[in-house]
């Protein structure tokens, strides 16, 4: 297996496109043409958890958090970033990171704190919009069926739990070849009447490519009409954050207990309690704070987050509890949901969790 098809699948699930403007997703060292020994699943790829997958014969390390951010000017070893990658780069060790993209996906970082806390009722926290596309392409009523399923085949007419969405509008299209053409029907230097369908279909924009390639192929004409519009509808299952309801009510001091046992921490920062009780919860893992209106908005009683800053703990305003678990805390589940979703594809293939705690902060109780 090359580790092309190992990224190409977990770019289905979180495809690069959804990364946020500053981060660094995808391959950062190796080649995608490289055959794949064993993959190393890790939240963090530091020089530990590359001497870890060589230790375990692992040439590829996927990695939720990247290690370069921004350019390296010079790798001279002086920090741990340059000797990690100049580690990786001498042992032949790919890293793959998956980062934003796979915090902005429903199923991703935060669908599985949320698994792990018994939410329900999910819906992504802040929607994001300019994702989706339409594509409006005419096409000969005769190849329209044939049309339409090279277009649905290649990702196109999703819409929420619905596939093969279409709208389809008939009507007379008219054209005259010129020299040089090659026409499906009529005649040379004659403007032809042909019976077509209007054929429009949404698709996500990161299909596009491919969703073109697949419409150019099925169609009759030498000469496609079609349109591309960006569309303001939000993408609901994509963008930051999360919110779900507890399948029963709890009281606060019982949800920090809950929240505590869940992620394992021996401390948690939070605001005060407001005395209501709690159902709805909102998450996200990493630095959330610019997510607390968002999280009052939407009628959350808890947020679940870290790194919120001294200040922004006042913007809860006693209208809901912030509780920061930490960083490290709240995302360490990625590594078991990386690893699920890898051993599902991969079932016979080596796929391993680092052993190596890679938190950063400790706390001295």
């Amino acid at each position: 297996m090359k580790i092309r098809d190992i990224i190409s699948h977990l770019e289905l699930i979180a495809p690069l496109q959804l990364q946020e403007s500053y981060d660094n997703a995808g391959l950062i060292t190796g080649n995608t043409d490289w055959d794949c020994n064993g993959i190393l699943v890790s939240l963090d790829a530091t020089e530990e958890v590359i001497q870890e997958a060589i230790e375990k014969k692992c040439n590829l390390v996927v990695a939720h958090h990247p290690i370069v951010f921004g350019g390296l000017k010079k790798i001279t070893g002086r920090n741990y970033v340059e000797r990690t990658v100049i580690a990786a780069i001498k042992n032949d060790i790919a890293i793959y990171a998956i980062h934003t993209n796979l915090d902005n996906v429903i199923s991703g970082v935060n669908g599985k704190m949320a698994d792990m806390l018994g939410l329900v009722n999910r819906q992504i926290l802040l929607p994001k919009s300019r994702l989706l596309k339409k594509l409006i392409v005419f096409v000969p009523s005769a190849a329209a069926e044939n049309l339409r399923t090279a277009i649905f085949t290649a990702g196109g007419g999703h819409i929420g739990n619905y596939s093969e969405c279409s709208f389809n509008t008939t009507g007379e299209g008219t054209f005259k070849a010129g020299k040089g053409a090659n026409p499906y029907a009529g005649s040379m230097g004659e403007r032809h009447t042909e019976q077509e369908v209007k054929v429009e279909v949404i698709f996500q924009s990161w299909l596009e490519s491919k969703l073109i390639k697949a419409m150019l192929a099925a169609h009759p004409y030498e000469e496609v009409a079609y349109d591309i519009m960006t569309l303001e509808n939000e993408l609901s299952t994509t963008g930051t954050g999360l919110i779900g309801e507890l399948s029963t009510t709890m009281d606060e001091s019982a949800c920090l207990s809950h929240i505590k046992k869940v992620f394992g921490v021996t401390v948690i920062r939070h605001t005060p309690l407001t005395g209501q009780p709690v159902k709805k919860i909102a998450v996200c893992g990493g630095a959330g704070s610019f997510l607390i209106k968002a999280a009052i908005n939407a009628g959350a009683r808890f947020y679940i987050t870290a790194d919120v800053k001294y200040h922004e703990f006042f913007d809860a305003e006693k209208r809901l509890v912030i509780a920061d678990i930490g960083h490290y805390e709240s995302e360490q589940y990625t590594i078991s949901l990386l690893f699920d979703i890898l051993k599902e594809k991969y079932p016979t293939f080596a796929v391993l969790k680092t052993e190596i705690n890679t938190n950063p902060v400790h706390y001295f109780l």
